[in-house]
């Protein structure tokens, strides 16, 4: 999966249910996604963003090389953001230190800040899947000619892989038949909210 900034639960469910899961972050980032921004309820009704900013990069650029603009102290306001949950959410002081924790650390990448957003919330929630970012690691994976053998191909490329998750809505880009004759089952993973 890409890395998002604080995904959604069936992201984490997906992650909860693998053996290994890797962070795509060898194509090209989109602007507006949800990489660098997630969306919390507004104090009264409505959404709000929690934002990292990011330095200016050409459309082109590839998610591992998109850089945090660390001169603004998003931190902070990411923080300020979510004061109106205090008297709401039963967990809020606990999922405010983990913020704080975490914003602790200087990043300079947001793939590298997602991994360790990512590694605090599975802390807090005791899900111990390895996580893994595929540019910085050693997996040698052929390039794709199509969206859905991306994944495809990195399983090929990885050692004792037999099946492949992804979530139920991206169903369309693959093929089922090129997954079975290369001998990776592949699963589509529901969640029920």
């Amino acid at each position: 999966m890409q890395p998002y900034y604080f995904p959604y639960a069936g992201y984490i469910s997906l992650l909860k249910h693998v053996d290994i899961f890797v962070l795509f972050d060898v194509v090209q980032f989109i602007h507006h996604g949800w990489i660098e921004r997630n969306r919390i309820l507004k104090p009264k009704e409505g959404w709000q963003y929690i934002q990292v900013p990011l330095v200016k990069h050409s459309r082109e650029t590839k998610i591992l090389d998109i850089k945090i603009r660390n001169t603004e102290n998003w931190q902070e306001r990411t923080l300020a953001q979510l004061v109106h949950y205090k008297k709401r959410a039963p967990h809020y002081a606990h999922v405010i230190e983990l913020l704080k924790e975490l914003y602790s650390d200087d990043y300079e990448d947001i793939t590298s800040l997602n991994k360790a957003a990512l590694e605090a919330v599975c802390r807090y929630l005791g899900i111990n899947t390895p996580i893994v970012i595929l540019s910085k690691s050693d997996i040698q994976y052929e390039e794709a000619e199509a969206p859905g053998l991306w994944a495809l191909n990195l399983c090929k490329s990885m050692e004792g892989i037999d099946e492949y998750w992804n979530l139920s809505g991206g169903i369309e880009y693959f093929d089922r038949d090129a997954y079975e004759n290369n001998g990776i089952k592949l699963q589509f993973h529901k969640i029920n909210l």
